[in-house]
């Protein structure tokens, strides 16, 4: 049994999988705030009380909202600020008396994507979160591939290129810099732009829909979404050729991106030839958690 844990920022979150990737269990509960011992001792409860309801001992992993520093070993880039600085894997080892892998939440969407989602069968997978931030994570041969320095597939921090005149310097980010892809793509970077455009704040929601009435500002908004996200996208094709691009995270349910995005790529990437599918996360919200749980493979 694969036990998974998706620790958010407002809820964490557990699922069990069996062998085939079947789920037999899931629950959540709220994160607590603000209190890092907190987190640890509600992670270990929910991995007891699961395995007393289920009679079984599982393998643990824990998707997490920033990384584990290669020199450190401690949490570190996580937007739950109270993580940083502290040993999360060693913790929660030590809590539950066994091994515990941790990874950030979007190598485990693509993990989970590449394993029974829509990247299955593909051997390399790139996938993208587009939800409050922005991030990213890659899958190599079924498995997460965290690089050197355990940042890999923070593609997020990058800035935006190809950029117009009237987007340079870009906004400022939260990482310090300014005109991350981060700040174009998330969807509050949506919302940001709307509202730099015409002066109205609404919702990324509030934008598709009144783009899908054809009002002229919406629509004018995700036409220039798609082609940011198509230039960032080009981008890691110049790098890293996946065989697949998955979108997940709340914008990704916008079903307009997958016809705007595609025929747009050819002519930023290099040679002008492009056949790599943007296709929709198969598991949805599901990714993250799943992806956590199969941290540990298949024997």
């Amino acid at each position: 049994m694969r036990l998974g844990i998706d620790l958010g920022g407002t809820k964490t979150e557990i699922i069990a999988l069996d062998d085939d990737g079947l789920e037999t269990y899931r629950k959540r509960i709220n994160t607590p705030s603000d209190d890092y011992d907190a987190i640890v001792a509600a992670i270990a409860n929910l991995i007891t009380e699961t395995e007393a309801e289920l009679s079984v001992t599982g393998t643990v992993g824990v998707g997490i909202p920033g990384t584990i520093s290669a020199q450190t070993g401690l949490v570190k880039n996580a937007n739950s600020t109270v993580l940083n600085g502290h040993p999360l894997d060693q913790d929660l080892s030590l809590a539950l008396a066994r091994e515990v892998r941790c990874q950030n939440d979007a190598n485990c969407l693509a993990l989970s994507e590449a394993v029974d989602g829509a990247g299955k069968g593909h051997k390399v997978v790139f996938a993208v979160i587009l939800g409050t931030g922005c991030g990213a994570g890659i899958a190599l041969e079924g498995r997460p591939w965290a690089g050197t320095n355990l940042v890999a597939g923070e593609w997020g921090h990058n800035p935006l290129p190809w950029m117009t005149p009237d987007e340079f310097p870009g906004p400022a980010c939260w990482c310090g810099k300014s005109g991350c892809i981060e700040t174009w793509v998330s969807g509050i970077g949506f919302s940001e732009d709307f509202a730099r455009a015409t002066g109205t704040r609404l919702t990324g929601e509030d934008i598709v829909a009144r783009s899908r009435q054809d009002e002229a500002e919406a629509r004018a908004a995700l036409e220039r979404y798609a082609n940011r996200l198509a230039r960032a996208l080009a981008h890691v094709i110049n790098l890293l050729d996946p065989d697949v691009i998955v979108l997940g995270g709340g914008m990704s349910n916008v079903d307009e991106l997958y016809e705007l995005v595609p025929p747009q790529l050819a002519q930023y990437v290099f040679g002008g030839e492009v056949n790599t599918p943007v296709v929709k996360s198969r598991h949805g919200d599901s990714s993250g958690v799943r992806g956590a749980a199969w941290l540990w493979p298949k024997a």
